[in-house]
C-alpha cells in the first residue's frame, strides 16, 4: 500500500494543511484526504504543486509498504 507522508513534511516546515491549500490552490478537503491517506487518486498536477511549495521530491511525500500494518 502507498503511505503518504505529507503531514510529516508539513510539520517539518511548520505549515498547516490550510497553509498548503492556500499556497497551492488545492481545495482543503483534497489536502486533508491526502494527509489522512483517504485520497483515491492523486493527479500529477496536484503532486507537482505540493512538491513545488514544500520544495521536495514526490518520493519525499509517499512510500510503499507491503501491508497496512507496517
Amino acid at each position: 500500500m502507498i503511505k503518504f507522508k505529507v503531514k510529516v513534511m508539513l510539520a517539518m516546515r511548520n505549515m498547516t494543511q490550510k497553509d498548503l491549500a492556500e499556497k497551492t490552490g488545492i481545495r482543503p478537503p483534497t489536502i486533508s484526504a491526502i494527509c489522512t491517506g483517504a485520497v483515491k487518486h492523486l493527479p500529477i498536477d496536484v503532486l507537482d504543486k505540493i512538491c513545488a511549495v514544500l520544495e521536495c521530491q514526490p518520493a519525499d511525500l509517499m512510500e510503499y509498504r507491503e501491508s497496512a500494518n507496517d
